[in-house]
């Protein structure tokens, strides 16, 4: 039974007052941003792109990264092997969350929006896997920051989390100003931190020289070690367009582009490469092997704030894409509480991780909180581009866009992680495909392939 009329006509007012609301009008504007997944008009944006080096480059350089880097050299690789499937990982990577990122000035959308183009009504799968992926990695994160602060001022592990969560959530509550603001202060205190923790391990320790696997469980190990730096730096694809949605339809493509790829690639690259040196010193999977690493005194409490600050940065992008994500699935609550709401929920998540085997729990979750994210991917891409070919050229103009039938999009997604459960390989699963391949992990290209292969006949044939 349908309403009456000015009964819907009030239900549209409401929904637009919750995803539209308030937005920062220029650089340095620190008020609330209640924006949520309405576009942003094209007389509202702002900025440069070179903003994207510094929003991209700071929230990787956090201890998820250094650890995440210990990986090659826990599976048997030495560190010119390893490094080399680092690299490789992350540009892979890297470039996909480069190219969804110029997206945000054509059209003043986040990633998350956006995708209804694609998955029409289907897009609440997606929108729900990015919100519990953004809560995900609030604890991956926010794990180590808390465990900083615990560290620093002799605090119990979980008060440490705790005034991380509230920092970060305050942070994403501000939103999208606060956050390239705080994000280019931080790129340079943390390059520092970055460089003086480098320098202490190329005086004190040397990295693995030889390897102790060989034949084809090398070639697993390094396979592995390049899907999990691809998967931290693939996780950002879904958040890609939310941090230049602001920027004006003018700014430069190409430099938007080349700014992301170096952010994301370079800072992501500089961490993994500092945790394959030093392997030996982070094992324990904690900020104390950065104190230790320093010497203590000031420079080891110096070291433990950058790892804290390090973990505010990247976690409020978290919650900030979060808040989007819900919105998208169709939660009317304000941006800001959501984003609030994703830094709350992330708190017993942390603790959990904390409790038992804090290696193996964190490996799992990394790797299955991005297991989804290849077909969606080439789910978007395959529709951006069918769309831009329709358009010849002309500007995008999102008021004249249609979203497509969900179910072709939702098929692939859904097939192309199907497809990819037996090529993955954790602590927790390891499919026979993967378990043949001597635990080499290649569901991430399987999914995104056979995504690309499932959709792209049936988005070409509308």
């Amino acid at each position: 039974m349908s309403l009456p009329y000015a009964h819907e006509e009030t239900a549209v007012a409401e929904a637009r007052g919750v995803f539209d609301g308030r937005m920062p009008t220029a650089p340095g504007d620190l008020r609330v941003e209640a924006r949520g997944i309405a576009p942003v008009p094209e007389d509202a944006r702002y900025g440069s792109p070179r903003r994207l080096f510094t929003v991209w480059f700071a929230p990787n350089l956090t201890m998820t990264g250094v650890f995440t880097g210990t990986v090659g050299a826990a599976l048997g690789l030495d560190f010119g092997t390893a490094l080399l499937a680092v690299v490789l990982g992350t540009l892979l990577g890297a470039v996909p969350t480069a190219y969804l990122g110029t997206w945000g000035s054509q059209t003043g959308a986040g990633q998350l929006p956006l995708a209804r183009l694609a998955f029409g009504r289907g897009v609440v799968l997606p929108g729900a896997l990015q919100w519990l992926s953004s809560i995900a990695w609030d604890a991956l994160i926010g794990l180590f920051g808390g465990d900083a602060l615990a560290q620093l001022f002799g605090w119990p592990f979980w008060l440490g989390v705790l005034v991380m969560l509230a920092a970060q959530g305050a942070l994403g509550v501000i939103g999208y100003e606060a956050i390239h603001r705080l994000q280019t202060v931080m790129t340079f205190a943390l390059a520092a931190a970055l460089a003086a923790l480098a320098l202490k391990l190329a005086h004190g320790t040397q990295p693995a020289t030889t390897a102790t696997v060989h034949g084809a469980d090398r070639a697993g190990a390094f396979v592995l070690t390049c899907t999990i730096a691809l998967s931290l730096a693939l996780s950002w694809s879904p958040y890609a367009s939310d941090f230049s949605r602001y920027l004006p339809r003018t700014a430069s493509r190409p430099r938007m582009f080349w700014c992301t790829l170096l952010g994301v690639a370079v800072s992501f690259v500089a961490v993994q490469a500092l945790g394959l040196w030093g392997a030996a010193q982070f094992t324990d999977q904690t900020a104390r092997g950065v104190d230790r690493l320093l010497g203590g005194g000031a420079l080891g409490a110096f070291g433990l704030l950058a790892v804290a600050l390090a973990a505010l940065c990247s976690n409020a992008m978290n919650d900030y894409s979060g808040s989007l994500a819900l919105q998208t699935v169709g939660v009317r609550l304000p941006r800001p509480v959501a984003a609030a709401l994703a830094a709350v929920l992330g708190f017993p998540l942390v603790l959990w991780m904390h409790a038992a085997d804090t290696t193996a729990r964190f490996q799992n979750v990394l790797l299955f909180v991005g297991y989804w994210i290849p077909a969606f991917v080439a789910v978007v891409i395959v529709d951006w581009v069918a769309r831009g070919r329709a358009r010849g050229g002309r500007p995008v103009d999102l008021a004249a866009e249609q979203a497509q039938p969900w179910w072709p999009a939702l098929t692939a997604f859904v097939a192309g992680f199907g497809v990819a459960v037996p090529f993955m390989s954790t602590s927790l699963y390891v499919g026979p495909v993967a378990r043949a391949l001597h635990g080499a992990d290649l569901a991430y290209p399987v999914a995104f392939v056979a995504a690309l292969l499932v959709y792209a006949p049936l988005r070409t044939r509308r």
